[in-house]
């Protein structure tokens, strides 16, 4: 019974990929105690890794993924274990999306046709969170002046 809470656990969480949420929903349709034990301690970390490696390769499909999200990806791609994928999906990529974005927001301050309120904006948000920089590159910046 504890297995099978650990699995719809598991299919409750929202990051849950399609192999794994797949092979969650055969086990809760078909599976033997014995076969939920065994995936918990093993199927369910394959399945994880492969649905980390496509998160990866869908962030580099994205035209949007600057220089170093993209640097970083390939090197996971190349020698990245398992384990380092998914340390990435949950830390580096936020951090190496954070570079990028600040480097895009330099670029702003760039420009020479550059209001005084885009240059307070742009201040304000090279300061801000991963978050917030994020967020100003893709909302705020257009609410500037209007």
């Amino acid at each position: 019974e504890d297995d099978r809470v650990a699995i719809v656990r598991i299919l409750a969480d929202p990051d849950s990929g399609k192999r794994v949420t797949k092979e969650i929903n055969q086990l809760l349709d078909s599976g033997t105690p014995q076969e939920i034990r065994q995936w918990l301690e093993t199927g369910y970390a394959l399945a994880q890794a492969e649905d980390d490696r496509v998160a990866i390769v869908r962030i580099l499909a994205d035209p949007d993924s600057g220089k170093r999200v993209t640097k970083e990806i390939n090197q996971l791609l190349d020698s990245g274990t398992a384990q380092e994928i998914r340390q990435w999906l949950e830390t580096g990529y936020r951090l190496a999306q954070a570079e990028d974005d600040r480097v895009a927001i330099v670029r702003i301050l760039a420009r020479p046709d550059i209001s005084e309120a885009m240059r307070a904006a742009v201040g304000e948000a090279i300061d801000g969170t991963p978050e917030e920089m994020r967020y100003f590159l893709e909302y705020g910046q257009y609410e500037i002046d209007a």
